[in-house]
């Protein structure tokens, strides 16, 4: 039996003007799925997500919600998930609860009996205050309310870009405990976070796009074998021998306590060799520690990363030569 995925992305393409924002994007996610979706500012994630919620027309390529075409079905579509921004909007003059009440209409779920146990749940799980104004609300305040709207329907599709951004660390938590909900439930969800350590922990697949297309993407144990696991031990005999293993990088010795301390990232595809190398070494400790999705989102950004701190440290020095001129 084949089962159709929550969203289908095809070779999806659109510019503006001489910026191509997406070229060539594949993304996919199952029924049941938490897929995170990760990359800067920049990098193609709202304009896919606009796409996705037929904002914007496709230059080429396909984009389907549950087999549908997101622009010619958008409005049947919509009936089936659910979006949260990263940046809230409320009505200045309702209140937090008169808000969720008119969102979950909007979805097709009036304020019913059988939710009304589900709102004083999740307002307290997310300790929101109904009565307030949403004008007097704070940026987190305002995540909330989009989230207890969310959670309170029987959305298929969760579309979440940048949802905890805002919430302190127990409200993350919070939020969580509900994604995993929701996925035992048969829920799907697009995670798009810059908060890696959020995206390792709830979802089962992960997409790294950059400059409007994919790079990696699979289950966090399929990506990890692409990284280097980090390596700690205090051994009694030579390691010399270890450094001139394949798959062995940068290894360090010092000494310790009668021993050597040796430290040393592994291509994961070697690591049993190297552990069957170091076992004839005395081995008094030894730690392992795999790859993490940072490593792996490094490998795809830090030449990025350093061009900005390069260029955020050249502009400094010259405000400061500006400055020390001026002075003068």
């Amino acid at each position: 039996m084949t089962v159709t995925p929550a969203i289908e992305i095809h070779d999806l393409s659109k510019s503006f003007g001489r910026v191509q924002a997406l070229d060539g994007l594949n993304l996919a996610v199952q029924p049941g799925e938490i897929r995170g979706f990760l990359g800067p500012n920049g990098a193609g994630k709202s304009t896919t997500i606009r796409v996705l919620l037929g904002l914007l027309r496709a230059d080429a390529g396909s984009a389907r919600l549950f087999g549908g075409d997101v622009w010619r079905d958008a409005v049947e579509l919509h009936k089936r998930i659910t979006y949260v921004p990263g940046d809230v909007s409320l009505w200045p003059n309702l209140t937090g609860g008169e808000c969720i009440d008119y969102l979950a209409r909007l979805s097709g779920h009036a304020e019913k009996s059988r939710l009304r146990a589900r709102k004083v749940e999740l307002l307290e799980r997310f300790e929101l205050d109904p009565r307030k104004k949403a004008r007097t609300y704070s940026k987190g305040n305002r995540q909330k309310v989009a989230l207890v709207a969310a959670f309170l329907t029987d959305a298929e599709l969760y579309v979440l870009d940048e949802p905890t951004s805002g919430l302190d660390p127990l409200m993350e938590a919070v939020f969580t405990e509900y994604i995993r909900e929701a996925r035992s439930a048969g829920r799907s969800v697009l995670l798009s976070s810059h908060i890696l350590s959020e995206v390792e922990k709830v979802c089962d697949t992960v997409t790294i796009i950059r400059n409007g297309t994919d790079v990696e993407s699979g289950t966090l144990d399929d990506l990890r074998h692409l990284t280097r696991t980090s390596v700690t031990a205090v051994v009694g005999g030579n390691p010399a021998a270890v450094a001139q293993l394949p798959g062995v990088h940068d290894l360090v010795t010092t000494a310790s306590d009668g021993g050597t301390r040796v430290t040393f990232d592994t291509d994961n595809a070697q690591i049993g060799t190297v552990l069957t190398a170091m076992s004839a070494l005395e081995v008094r400790s030894f730690t392992a520690t795999p790859p993490s999705l940072e490593d792996l989102f490094m490998r795809h950004y830090g030449d990025v990363i350093d061009a900005d701190e390069a260029a955020a440290e050249a502009a400094a020095n010259g405000a400061a030569a500006g400055r020390k001129a001026g002075a003068r």
